[in-house]
């Protein structure tokens, strides 16, 4: 697929070095279609995270080749690499919030990582994402004082502000009620199917699994199932 925003080919990844070296993942060949919403799934330890994280340029590719945005990742310049990860959003199942900064602040540091901008516009962003989320009567909290699911909503906030081309996310789902883990889902959905944003959810919430444009199963380091609901 020429066009494909994630490609890898022939993927493998060890941990450790010497005797303790294993190998952690196994000829991962997959083609990610632009705007879909694919969720990876498997037992925990199969390799769900390790490869969210080689996709998002957060990890050296040792062996194979992962291509993100056109770009070939293993043996990319540390700049290269940066420039990639601005072009992408992550979220996290650790939300990451500055503890000291409200939740517009927390949410504009999505938009400051590309410098620059009118602050005015950066604000009346941050304030329409977080409104989108139901906290737009929390806009102006610490994270001490938001609920579990509160901070991921802010985290999600974040990720989704500066409209990136690529979201990783990883059990975004985890910390949130039935209903606001599928607002979440469904903006990204509409997010794929507007402006063409790619996703790719670790998951093990079986609510959203019906969401999905395509479900990859992982065990032990391998594909088992690449399916198409």
């Amino acid at each position: 697929m020429p066009d494909a925003p994630i490609k890898t080919l022939g993927l493998n990844h060890f941990f450790g070095s010497g005797d303790a070296r294993k190998q952690a993942m196994f000829d991962i060949n997959m083609d990610i279609t632009r705007g879909s919403l694919t969720i990876l799934m498997g037992p925990s330890g199969s390799g769900k995270t390790t490869l969210l994280t080689l996709i998002g340029c957060l990890r050296d590719v040792q062996d194979g080749s992962v291509q993100v945005l056109g770009q070939e990742v293993r043996g990319a310049s540390e700049a290269m690499l940066v420039s990639l990860r601005r072009r992408l959003g992550f979220i996290f199942q650790a939300h990451n919030l500055h503890e000291s900064l409200t939740a517009t602040q927390n949410v504009l540091m999505g938009l400051q990582v590309h410098g620059g901008g009118d602050p005015v516009r950066q604000r009346t962003a941050a304030h329409h994402i977080l409104d989108l989320l139901g906290l737009a009567d929390r806009r102006d909290y610490l994270p001490g004082n938001l609920s579990g699911g509160q901070k991921q909503r802010v985290a999600v906030a974040r990720a989704l502000v500066s409209n990136p081309e690529i979201i990783l996310a990883d059990e975004p789902t985890a910390a949130l009620d039935k209903e606001s883990g599928h607002n979440v889902v469904k903006m990204l959905k509409t997010l794929g199917d507007k402006r063409g944003t790619t996703t790719v959810m670790v998951t093990h919430d079986p609510r959203i699994l019906e969401m999905a444009d395509r479900i990859i199963t992982l065990e032990d380091g391998r594909i088992v199932s690449d399916t198409h609901p």
